[in-house]
């Protein structure tokens, strides 16, 4: 029988036993084995998603939800399989909301009158302070209706019907990668574009604040007390090419102000030293700077000639008084060479007037997730461009693509790739 107290320190051996702390944010690269990873499986906000509310909520269609969380879940078991280790927003943000005061802020500061109605807002905030946490996260992304609060005066109500959302859902959390980007050991709180996402990128600012994982991590842009719009930037539009070079795209949702802004604040940091800035076409089909190249080797970046063929780029490097300098950059390729300091890169592209590689653009076959140097994960419906991949000498791991991306998005998408490291 033992003799040790409850209150004893554990032993040499059963100290050695236990798991070492988990290792910090770092990404320094596109394609270094990727460690850990952020992903949000959909959930009950993609049902909330209907015909006449789809365009405000940024869908084209409309998805059928167990579908998409069976391809989430493939997408999950084959970066399990890789060895990577898989946290999810729901997950982190229950740790972190099991804190009741941390609850109440989060609630307060997403549910006030201008967003229910002042007659609504206090019974949104009761239903929610009262909910088990796990309820509480789900509800904070999946939104709450008038028939879920139930019976209340006010001209909200009167006016709605009982689908009416008090709170929005958040469909497009599925995307990671937009509403946060980690550079070094630091990370970009992404100014969203578009409204009906912004609350996305405050749930994440709750868990990289809160969260022991991610205790002291410097915040580059995003964590200001006022809200920077026309500044905005997201993170499909961010590839960190280099160690001290990155891309960023000017696309419909990235504004140039809003990448001056972070840009000036890396080299302030002396976090990069190099950017090629990627002016985008501003079209539905080149959303993000990854809808049309992502890189998959160490030199090498499947891109889709039809939009990067005649793109402006301007090459940005620290001021010699401080701020940014900028020069006109002399094509895509050239540029993605420089910030990632090769000598030269190859571009993976289809044939420039195939319209099979137009159709597969569009579901997002550019879109690749790089587990390790020439190594990714891609949707398998895009056969042409994984063939054009394989041929080229990279390993495509595919994953069941029915549903998700009439999201439009693709595994880069739906990740957020918080270390990576050899």
């Amino acid at each position: 029988m033992s003799t040790s107290s409850p209150h004893d320190p554990p032993s040499a051996e059963v100290a050695a036993s236990e798991p070492p702390p988990a290792a910090g944010p770092h990404v320094r690269s596109e394609i270094e084995p990727l460690r850990t990873v952020l992903v949000h499986r959909p959930g009950a906000e993609l049902a909330r998603i209907t015909p006449s509310n789809m365009d405000r909520l940024l869908f084209d269609e409309l998805l059928w939800l167990e579908e998409a969380q069976r391809e989430h879940d493939a997408f999950v078991a084959t970066l399990q399989d890789a060895g990577v280790e898989v946290l999810t927003v729901a997950g982190l943000l229950a740790d972190v909301l099991a804190d009741p005061a941390l609850a109440a802020a989060l609630i307060d500061r997403h549910v006030t009158a201008t967003t229910c109605g002042p007659q609504a807002v206090g019974r949104v905030r009761a239903l929610l302070g009262e909910a088990p946490t796990d309820q509480l996260v789900e509800h904070l992304i999946a939104g709450v209706t008038l028939e879920e609060v139930g019976a209340v005066d006010g001209l909200v109500a009167a006016a709605s019907d009982p689908t009416q959302a008090l709170l929005g859902p958040l469909p497009n959390l599925v995307f990671t990668r937009d509403a946060s980007a980690w550079i070094d050991g630091g990370v970009v709180l992404s100014p969203m574009h578009r409204t009906v996402r912004r609350r996305e990128t405050d749930l994440l600012r709750t868990i990289y604040r809160h969260h022991p994982r991610f205790a002291g991590a410097p915040v580059w842009f995003g964590d200001e007390p006022t809200d920077p719009f026309p500044a905005t930037f997201e993170g499909g539009d961010l590839l960190v090419v280099g160690p001290r070079g990155i891309a960023i795209g000017l696309s419909e949702r990235t504004t140039p102000s809003g990448v001056e802004t972070l840009v000036a604040r890396l080299f302030d940091a002396q976090v990069v030293d190099r950017v090629v800035a990627v002016d985008l076409p501003k079209v539905r089909a080149a959303m993000h700077l990854d809808t049309i190249v992502t890189q998959v080797d160490r030199d090498a970046f499947i891109t889709y000639p039809k939009m990067t063929r005649a793109i402006d780029t301007y090459r940005l490097t620290p001021g010699p008084d401080g701020g940014v300098h900028v020069e006109a950059g002399d094509g895509l390729m050239q540029g993605l060479a420089w910030a990632a300091g090769l000598d030269h890169a190859r571009a993976i592209e289809p044939a420039l007037g195939s319209i099979r590689a137009e159709r597969e653009q569009w579901n997002d076959a550019n879109n690749t997730l790089a587990l390790a140097p020439g190594e990714v994960i891609a949707y398998e419906r895009n056969v042409a461009t994984n063939e054009i991949l394989e041929a080229a000498g990279i390993r495509v791991r595919t994953i069941p693509s029915y549903e998700l991306p009439r999201g439009r998005g693709g595994p880069r998408c739906m990740s957020c790739p918080i270390r990576r490291a050899p």
